[in-house]
């Protein structure tokens, strides 16, 4: 009997026709990629220092209004992750013109609280689109805002969310880049940030502000809690508030809420209709960046608050929209290799 019958045979991936490696390859790199992405999109504020072109994504109009210097307040539920630059790119959802107008009434009245009266909003606010960039400068509690008597009553006003990232030296692109958002703050890649970054143009907007520091050699210096001992012992005065001012508040609280809402309710729409009741497992997809929570205001009542708290994270867990093509299942960190294993044993060797 010949010993040629007894010799170790070779791996079955080295048996295989050359189009059946290929395939596997690919549905292994394929997979590796999906990694990435669900990697990215699930990322919430990284450690300090580990951002090296961080961009932010906004619903319109907020996004323009921010990089026209106009909004100077960026608020959020959770602190701001970085200091310095900070791209801001415009979500996919299309605004409503009473979304715009709401907003738009919101910034004139509380410009007109400091004698500022000839304001030039964008005339366009495009979607899905790379816009400009802002500097972040610190970032405050919502009290601590309120209460710091040093700042205009306009930009004091501004602020209404659990965490206030305070925005200066406003620049805007020449011509808008068309890319696609993820979710909080996320690295550009090189070569759109290498493209912009020479396209861009400062901005100056109505009312420039400049957030002192504390300490001007740590830019980490105005953070929540970093003021307080400043007016500790005495009330801010309170702002008066006209009959317009107090309606183009509450109208642009409604404005910003108005996505939390929604998310929500597409959110429970989804894992209610789950077709297997039973199963504890969370079903996680791909989210459309029309979806991602921003805004300055939220509604006086614990329950608007709380929805407001959980826009932030309703993305990990699966979410669905309008106007969004097909959605792909994300892998779990086990897929290329079960693809990879199954791939083999479908295939026979030449």
């Amino acid at each position: 009997m010949s010993r040629d019958k007894y010799k170790k045979q070779p791996p079955i991936f080295f048996r295989l026709q050359p189009i059946a490696k290929i395939q596997i390859l690919s549905a292994f790199l394929t997979n590796q990629t999906l990694l990435r992405e669900k990697t990215m999109r699930k990322a919430g504020p990284r450690k300090e220092g580990n951002y090296t072109n961080p961009c932010l994504t906004m619903h319109q109009p907020w996004a323009s209004l921010l990089v026209y210097g106009i909004k100077r307040i960026e608020g959020r539920s959770w602190p701001a992750p970085i200091r310095g630059r900070l791209w801001i790119h415009a979500a996919s959802k299309v605004p409503d013109e009473s979304t715009i107008k709401a907003m738009e009434d919101f910034y004139r009245e509380i410009y007109a609280l400091n004698g500022i009266t000839d304001i030039k909003f964008p005339e366009h606010y495009p979607i899905s689109r790379l816009l400009g960039c802002v500097e972040v400068v610190g970032c405050l509690t919502c009290e601590e805002l309120v209460q710091w008597e040093a700042l205009p009553e306009g930009v004091r006003l501004e602020g209404q969310t659990d965490f206030c990232w305070l925005c200066e030296q406003p620049k805007k692109l020449l011509v808008p880049f068309e890319m696609r958002g993820y979710q909080r703050v996320y690295n550009l890649e090189k070569k759109i940030y290498e493209a912009a970054v020479r396209g861009l143009v400062p901005v100056d907007g109505p009312a420039p502000v400049k957030f002192p520091l504390p300490n001007l050699r740590d830019p980490f210096s105005l953070k929540p809690g970093s003021i307080v001992a400043s007016f500790s012992n005495s009330k801010a005065s309170a702002i008066e508030k006209s009959s317009s001012l107090s309606a183009a508040i509450a109208g642009a609280r409604a404005a910003a809420t108005q996505f939390s809402k929604d998310q929500n309710i597409r959110t429970n729409a989804i894992l209610n209709s789950a077709p297997d009741s039973t199963s504890t497992e969370t079903r996680t997809i791909f989210i459309e960046d029309d979806r991602i929570p921003d805004g300055n205001l939220k509604e006086g009542s614990m329950e608007a608050n709380s929805a407001s708290k959980q826009s932030d994270y309703v993305e990990e867990e699966g979410s669905s929209s309008r106007n969004q093509p097909p959605t792909r299942p994300e892998q779990d960190s086990g897929a290329p290799s079960k693809i990879f294993a199954a791939a083999l044993r479908g295939l026979k060797p030449s």
